[in-house]
């Protein structure tokens, strides 16, 4: 029977025929869109009615990308936006310092930042309607975010970038994989693991299943003032893990793999549901990933100078960005670094409580350290010249302070204007895009919405985003639902 990721159509009274592109069109799709196998959904891509985009510059230009996505997220003012000559009830407690760029001055506690400025496009004009932790639409592209947005399973999300990369390199369209290499792994841990009580959603498969969530990897070790983000151990570790907590060690490989087959072998005939199948390829790729030296070598961090370890900082996110870099060396095309809710909501960067505080004391001290280290390092070994780098978060902060009964005042959630950070892969370096008014509140100049971010990702990653995914039962899905490739991200 076909692999239905690789184009097979099934349905009664029909008989298995490959769909080649001369004879793949959307009354076939649609046909078989409700016989997914076993209640699986069918997938496979069809073109809409626009015309292809591969002919504008550097189609394809990225054979890998890294994502720092910065969930909760960071105010644009206190970070690369700052606005020095508006009042201090905007502007808060924070100075700016010269960047790199001429005329562009930043936080004065990212100093390390500041100096690899001339590396990256800045894009100062981000924008969008929904005031909230919108990371299922910044992720996929999913206009139905509010609904949805703390569902990770709903079947109407769509998948994430990444996990659509990991279908697209299923299919071969990245030519052959390297076996027993994932293409979509994420650090340090599966999205919402140790946050309570919400579970977001974003980074996962969405309706095209498991089988295309992110390989996650686990951390293991000590956090001395209790958040690892703050602080860990240089003996903490990353690990491949199965995504609930339980990390797969070497010591177990061989024993599970040995019990698995036995198991399997008496239980040929249950039911190979969607979410069985999913569960098979993620157990899979973790074993054959485990198996292979090279690549479990890249989350060795010992092997790295302990010089360069400090440079990223000694905590998870920057030990994380270290080991995406390792991960991409390692041929894992798709690599994912959050810096995530730990413990209660409103932690980590949706400050908002205590903004200057934790600002000051451990958020932008962190990310400085790993962001500027990750481009330094990245650069120094030619891995820029074709890896595209997206620093994402989901929104920015309200210009003006909250006074909140929970502690010092914060800012509350923004949409309608925020930064985010852009490199590699012929993203032009040194370069400052869009512009805000005098509070950082409002775009006044060239304004970007998160699905043109992901069109203009998928574009440089050689996909077409003039694509519609099939989900049973015959749901035709865009690959991202409207947006334009951002022209000035392409060189």
């Amino acid at each position: 029977m076909g692999n239905l990721n690789q184009g097979w159509i099934v349905g009664p009274k029909m008989k298995f025929e490959h769909l080649t592109p001369d004879r793949f069109c959307r009354r076939d799709v649609l046909r078989a869109g409700g016989y997914g196998l076993l209640g699986a959904p069918l997938l496979s891509t069809v073109a809409c009615a626009e015309p292809s985009i591969a002919t504008l510059p550097n189609f394809g230009r990225a054979k890998r990308c890294l994502v720092l996505y910065i969930y909760g997220a960071w105010s644009q003012l206190d970070t690369f936006d700052p606005k020095p000559e508006a009042p201090e009830s905007i502007r808060g407690e924070f100075g700016t310092i010269d960047s790199k760029l001429p005329g562009v001055r930043v936080c004065e506690h990212l100093p390390r930042s500041a100096n690899v400025l001339d590396r990256c496009t800045l894009v100062r004009s981000m924008s969008h309607p929904w005031n909230i932790h919108s990371a299922s639409y910044t992720l996929t592209g999913n206009p139905d975010t509010e609904r949805i947005e703390g569902r990770q399973r709903n079947p109407d999300q769509w998948p994430y970038i990444g996990g659509v990369i990991d279908y697209c390199a299923s299919r071969g369209e990245f030519g052959q994989q390297p076996r027993g290499v994932p293409v979509n792994v994420m650090l340090p841990w599966r999205q919402s693991l140790y946050a309570r009580p919400n579970k977001r959603s974003g980074t996962f498969g969405g309706f095209l299943g498991t089988s295309f969530d992110p390989l996650w990897t686990e951390f293991r070790g000590e956090a001395p003032q209790g958040d690892p983000f703050r602080e860990i151990t240089p003996d903490g570790r990353l690990e491949f893990g199965s995504g609930d907590g339980a990390a797969i060690t070497l010591d177990s490989l061989a024993r599970r793999r040995s019990l698995l087959t036995q198991f399997e072998q008496r239980t040929a005939e249950l039911d190979r549901s969607a979410s069985a199948a999913g569960y098979s390829k993620q157990r899979e790729l973790a074993l054959d990933f485990l198996a292979r030296p090279q690549v479990v070598d890249a989350l060795r961090l010992e092997r790295e100078p302990m010089s360069l370890r400090d440079d990223y900082g000694m905590t998870l996110f920057g030990q994380s960005c270290l080991s995406a870099r390792r991960l991409l060396e390692a041929n894992v095309k798709f690599v994912t670094v959050c810096w995530d809710e730990f413990g209660q909501t409103d932690e980590s960067w949706d400050t908002h409580y205590d903004h200057h505080s934790r600002m000051r004391e451990f958020l932008l001290p962190a990310f400085d350290r790993a962001f500027s280290a990750l481009m330094l390092d990245l650069d120094r070994r030619g891995l820029l010249e074709d890896t595209l780098v997206l620093c994402l978060s989901e929104h920015g902060r309200t210009p003006t302070f909250d006074i909140t009964a929970a502690g010092a005042p914060g800012r509350g959630h923004w949409s309608r204007a925020y930064c985010q950070l852009f490199a590699g892969a012929g993203v032009p370096r040194g370069q400052v895009v869009g512009s805000t008014n005098a509070t950082a509140g409002d775009v006044v100049d060239r304004p970007i919405d998160p699905k043109d971010i992901l069109r203009t990702a998928y574009h440089l990653l050689g996909v077409d985003a003039n694509r519609e995914l099939v989900a049973s039962p015959g749901r035709l899905v865009p690959l991202v639902a409207g947006g334009q490739v951002v022209r000035e991200l392409l060189g």
